[in-house]
């Protein structure tokens, strides 16, 4: 399988002499400070974006953050034969030894951990591929994301591959609510099915396993989301921290299908080395479990960096026809797929059937349908995703108004909590995200209907939400999740204690510095010290997310050349250029209208920037993309 797949990789350096002669070179930036790194925004055709960002309020000033060089950094650069700047960056991240270095620079397919590691595989696999060779009926009960849509698309093509009688169930985000519905696996079973595979789901599904128990399904569960204190009785259990420890800890759901997938592979081909059509869809399926990494905002490094690097290589020649419709739909049949062409184009359109209505349509596109079908899927999907950030933007207006209103992120309330009978409940996660980023609160969101909320919950570094929310358990009707983002159910009645309780516990645990915006800058440099080379060279680092941010840098203080101008649809960006008096750089600067008088006051500024290539109308250029600025007092 993997010779096959290598194919796909990038080849490592090669070492040779000009590569050393350039980290031989002295940098300027080496003697002065370095930072570490946080997650980055995105990079892409600039004027697209500029009118497809939603607008945001403005974000508080951060603090940025600046530590001393790495001494070893040329050293290491030398033996790498790397640029210096890219050998400190790779440091920032924790990648010091040339070893590690070479590993996370040239990731192999051959890497990943076997599936048996992973516990629970073994038995579910051999289940499964009894059920299968048995011909008994199989649904795959996944979730209405990214994750556990890639996740059900996943098993579904390999248990189709296999001759299966497999079939999908996602149950509906506003009726349902997240997780395994009791009276769907009722329903499952009274429609002849024999064995529900949950994916991305089920590992809190205590009460519902019994009731598979009782209804006489075979259940076998597949999640990663943070158990309960009470394992559900299913038939077989694959979690990377259930029954044994996965060296993986971070796998998202996509993740662990894609694993068992394999275990079912190498089970019906009686071997490690699985049938040719097995190897070949495998590889195809990192794409979809890229897809479902990415979007589940799980720290790229090991396994989850091998697999998001290899399945986005592979995603612009894939096989899979609802993915090639998804990406034309999304206008990025020209462009090299990215994570951050994942992250903010083609997941919110699969994101959007889920949130605004059933995300069956999105497990469709991916696994049933035909080319016309996944085209009008893809379009109708494109159509739900503007209707998504309309929605969305009235939300976090509302919601801002409502916090500086009431003075809810003073420093008596180190948490938020809203509800409103008006706000879509599908789109209440995405807005609790954008009041993290602008509040650097711990946030709670509240859709209410008929007396029941459902909430979506996001968090900030040092606050723990899925273990803030057992502690408040006796205020919430159920719910779950990780460490930074979780989902509830609340009766209305609730709301107000509920807000007591998790306000009170984050005022315990959070200090005055955990609620400061901070900025992580990977080094200082002058524009002289960022030639188009080394911003090529940067994009070794791909996939950039959680763990492995795109690089930031700090600039000295530059000058204005020109005049600035607002863009975008609501005039809500800013472009301009900036020059050290040689060198002149252009400069996008989203979401940052607000700065546009003092950048004409003072003519003069720093930023902290992330290098781009900027892409458009087929010509490639280096662009600095801003996200803060710091003027002259």
């Amino acid at each position: 399988m993997w010779k096959a797949a290598r194919r796909l990789g990038v080849p490592p350096c090669d070492g040779s002499s000009p590569r050393r002669n350039k980290a031989e070179r002295s940098c300027t930036w080496l003697d002065k400070t370095i930072v570490s790194t946080v997650p980055g925004a995105y990079i892409g055709r600039l004027t697209e974006l500029a009118h497809q960002r939603v607008e945001e309020p403005a974000r508080m000033p951060k603090h940025w953050t600046i530590t001393p060089a790495w001494p070893e950094c040329a050293a290491t650069a030398r033996r790498l034969g790397i640029h210096p700047l890219l050998a400190q960056v790779l440091h920032n991240r924790g990648v010091a030894d040339p070893d590690s270095a070479r590993v996370f620079l040239n990731p192999e397919l051959k890497s990943l951990l076997a599936p048996e590691t992973l516990p629970g595989t073994v038995e579910a696999a051999d289940i499964i591929a009894h059920k299968v060779c048995e011909r008994q009926p199989i649904v795959i009960y996944g979730d209405y994301d990214v994750d556990g849509i890639t996740a059900t698309a996943i098993l579904w093509h390999l248990l189709t591959l296999a001759g299966a009688r497999v079939s999908f169930y996602v149950p509906n985000r506003l009726e349902e609510g997240y997780g395994v519905n009791a009276e769907a696996l009722r329903q499952i079973r009274q429609d002849g099915a024999d064995t529900v595979i949950t994916v991305d789901c089920g590992i809190t599904a205590v009460k519902e396993a019994k009731v598979a128990r009782e209804v006489g399904l075979t259940l076998i569960i597949t999640d990663h989301h943070s158990p309960g204190p009470t394992l559900p009785e299913a038939d077989a259990i694959v979690h990377p921290s259930v029954a044994g420890a996965y060296a993986n800890p971070d796998i998202c759901g996509a993740g662990v299908a894609f694993k068992l997938a394999w275990a079912v592979a190498r089970t019906l081909s009686h071997s490690e080395r699985v049938k040719p059509e097995f190897r070949k869809f495998l590889i195809d399926a990192t794409s979809l479990a890229a897809l479902g990494t990415i979007a589940d905002v799980v720290p790229l490094s090991g396994e989850n960096r091998v697999l998001a690097r290899f399945g986005l290589l592979g995603v612009n020649d894939t096989r899979l026809i609802g993915l090639r419709a998804l990406i034309e739909s999304a206008r990025l049949s020209d462009q090299k797929i990215d994570s951050e062409h994942v992250g903010f184009w083609l997941a919110p359109r699969l994101n959007a059937a889920g949130r605004m209505g059933h995300a069956r349509l999105a497990v469709e596109l991916l696994t049933l349908a035909d080319a016309p079908r996944a085209r009008e899927i893809a379009a109708y999907l494109e159509s739900q995703n503007r209707g998504r950030q309309s929605v969305e933007r009235q939300i976090l207006k509302e919601a801002c108004e409502m916090i500086d209103a009431g003075n809810l992120a003073g420093d008596a309330r180190r948490a938020i909590v809203l509800a409103c009978e008006k706000w879509h409940a599908g789109v209440i996660g995405i807005v609790a995200s954008r009041i993290v980023d602008r509040y650097c609160r711990p946030t709670v969101l509240i859709s209410l209907e008929n007396g029941q909320g459902q909430g979506s919950a996001r968090s900030i570094r040092n606050f723990r939400m899925h273990q803030a929310l057992a502690e408040c358990s006796d205020h919430l009707e159920a719910f779950g999740g990780h460490a930074m983002a979780a989902g509830l159910r609340i009766r209305h009645e609730k709301i107000e204690s509920f807000t007591e309780s998790f306000v009170e516990l984050a005022n315990r645990t959070l200090t005055c510095k955990d609620l400061e915006p901070s900025l992580r800058l990977d080094a200082e440099i002058g524009l002289n010290d960022l030639p188009d080379a080394l911003v090529y060279e940067l994009q070794k680092l791909q996939p950039f997310g959680v763990g492995n941010p795109k690089p930031k840098f700090a600039s000295g203080v530059l000058g204005l050349a020109g005049e600035p101008r607002v863009v975008g649809k609501n005039g809500q960006h800013l472009q301009f250029a900036l020059t050290d008096g040689r060198i002149t750089r252009k400069v996008i600067a989203f979401n940052q209208k607000e700065a546009l008088q003092p950048l004409l006051d003072h003519r003069r500024c720093r930023v902290a920037f992330e290098p781009i290539l900027d892409t458009y109308n087929g010509r490639t250029s280096v662009k600095l993309q801003v996200i803060d600025m710091a003027f002259p007092e």
